[in-house]
């Protein structure tokens, strides 16, 4: 099968090609992708090549597919899975395949050289569905599909926190259900995704969540994202029996005080929980001061100092049960449910996107994104499109019909990017053309 893909040959090397995949064959799946969204996992991988622990020493000689956070549909199916899986069938894919010794080098989208969410088509072989990684997707929009990998990662998150069992030496699994939570940085993309897990997961929720960062525009945009109006630095509201609060705290002297304020009937205003969504030392000196007894600090961020080492009070780690976790991707029961519950409507990921472009923009996109403030860069496959901002496309409509439009639905759906508005650009966008194969694609064995 001919296919078009964004492969990587080495660091800040990223080609689109043509190239050829083999068959289905007697075990193997052949998936058509039609969305994925760039992750930052993406770019550090793009640039540091061969350097990435996941990423093949021979990646220049033996390049693979980028993009693990995708979505598409079922073309071929091997004999082997004929019981499991059929033709025209929507399905997800979880990236980390966890096989025994090959935990490192076994990670679609970086590891693979017939596998990676930057495709219109890839060839899965057996052990994806071996692993319990391919995934049926029920639901109605193939980019929330696409976000089911980066959710997965927070239901991990809101899993991997613990408290202590009162009465016997146990850890409970999970963030303090009807308890107190604060959010630290979190009004990006994932931060975003949080926010909406806690306010409606199945599991666990609190009763009270507290989200802060320092730049106005994104609070009221998420403010904005969850119903609730943004106003004097602030923002309040209920969101699905949860007490959800916006606040900057840019312009605070003593943001421990303001933020035990907003949590005046805790104790001493403190939080069973907290999230810590970007790798300052700052943030996790004062979280120390933030957590409640038996509190779970949970430092999401995935740093890149390796000497991070901020203060933190080991007085109250012993007298007050402080305790940190954390996680670093998701496992197949986090990717299952949370494909479950995107598709059946609970969860909400559009709120993580903020641009929308083609496969002729993924390695721009990929490369620069650290460069472009905003939060999920959602990519269609199939399409030849610039990387755009939502809240640019009434700018670029007053030349362009297809921006016009795609403003006009987007605008009635709050802002966020919806099913009308995919179902309209996969009809009506200029698609990517897929010329005569330059390689044959030979996978790896494990």
């Amino acid at each position: 099968m001919k296919a078009k893909a964004l492969r990587l040959h080495g660091a800040n090397d990223l080609r689109l090609e043509d190239i050829e995949l083999a068959p289905a064959g007697e075990d193997g799946v052949v998936v058509e992708i039609v969305a994925n969204s760039v992750c930052v996992s993406d770019y550090k991988c793009a640039t540091l090549g061969a350097g990435h622990k996941r990423v093949p020493d021979d990646v220049a000689e033996n390049p693979v597919i980028i993009g693990h956070e995708m979505c598409g549909i079922v073309r071929e199916v091997g004999e082997k899975w004929k019981g499991r899986f059929s033709v025209g069938q929507r399905v997800g894919i979880q990236p980390t395949l966890n096989v025994p010794g090959h935990e490192i080098d076994s990670v679609i989208g970086f590891s693979w050289r017939g596998v990676g969410g930057e495709a219109t088509h890839v060839r899965l072989p057996s052990i994806v569905m071996e692993m319990g990684c391919l995934l049926p997707y029920e639901g109605d929009a193939f980019f929330k599909c696409s976000l089911a990998e980066p959710i997965s990662c927070i239901v991990a998150g809101h899993r991997a926190s613990y408290h202590n069992s009162p009465t016997a030496h146990e850890h409970v699994q999970g963030i303090a259900n009807g308890g107190t939570m604060l959010l630290m940085a979190g009004c990006g993309a994932m931060g975003l995704g949080c926010v909406d897990i806690a306010c409606h997961s199945p599991e666990r929720r609190p009763r009270r969540l507290v989200v802060t960062d320092v730049d106005e525009a994104r609070l009221a945009r998420a403010a904005r994202m969850f119903g609730l109006r943004w106003s004097g630095g602030r923002a309040d509201g209920r969101v699905s029996g949860v007490d959800l609060h916006f606040i900057d705290t840019s312009g605070t002297n003593d943001p421990v005080a303001t933020l035990k304020a907003y949590n005046g009937d805790s104790a001493d205003g403190c939080y069973d929980d907290i999230f810590v969504m970007a790798a300052v030392p700052a943030l996790l000196t004062q979280c120390s001061s933030l957590l409640a007894y038996d509190g779970c600090l949970n430092f999401f961020a995935g740093p890149t100092d390796k000497t991070l080492s901020p203060a933190f009070n080991f007085y109250n780690v012993h007298y007050m049960m402080h305790h940190v976790a954390a996680n670093s991707g998701s496992l197949v029961g986090d990717m299952v449910d949370s494909v479950d519950w995107i598709g059946r409507g609970i969860l909400h990921p559009e709120v993580m996107v903020t641009h929308v472009g083609g496969l002729d923009s993924a390695a721009d996109a990929t490369l620069g994104l650290l460069k472009v403030p905003g939060g999920k860069r959602l990519v269609y496959t199939h399409v030849k499109l610039p990387m755009t901002a939502i809240a640019d496309f009434a700018e670029k409509g007053k030349t362009d019909p297809l921006f016009a439009e795609l403003d006009r639905i987007c605008t009635a759906s709050n802002g966020l990017w919806c099913k009308e508005a995919e179902d309209f650009l996969l009809a009506n966008a200029p698609k990517i053309e897929i010329g005569e194969p330059m390689e044959t694609i030979r996978e790896r064995s494990l």
